[in-house]
């Protein structure tokens, strides 16, 4: 079962990803965030207690203290996060935030609403 944080910090967008989930049994650890620095912590955290770093984290593009692409960019400065894949979410469809996030080393820009169960499908390709 494939390990997803996702971090954003509309409540009802936690809730939404949270609901597919179990409404259509997709099957994946999911864990929510609504701060990049929870996730970060929590990311942390799973290393010292040598467990594996999930297989994707989602970030939302737009939050109001730590942005998506600032997260980005700590991960991808971590060696210990290196084999984490990393997607950026947003509303938009603005070239310039996708190729934003793909900058900041987002393997995917994805848009909302998220598509969980195709998500999974992708990590397991």
């Amino acid at each position: 079962m494939p390990t997803l944080f996702y971090v954003d910090d509309s409540r009802d967008d936690l809730f939404y990803l949270d609901y597919i989930s179990r409404k259509q049994q997709i099957d994946v650890d999911l864990f929510c965030f609504s701060a990049a620095e929870a996730a970060f912590e929590a990311l942390e955290r799973r290393v010292a207690d040598g467990k594996a770093v999930p297989e994707l984290l989602i970030a939302d593009l737009y939050m109001p203290l730590d942005s998506g692409i600032e997260l980005m960019n700590r991960l991808r400065r971590d060696n210990r996060f290196e084999a984490m894949r990393l997607a950026i979410c947003s509303g938009s469809d603005a070239d310039e935030d996708r190729a934003r996030a793909l900058e900041a080393g987002a393997d995917f820009y994805l848009e909302k609403p998220l598509d969980l169960a195709a998500i999974i499908l992708n990590l397991e390709v």
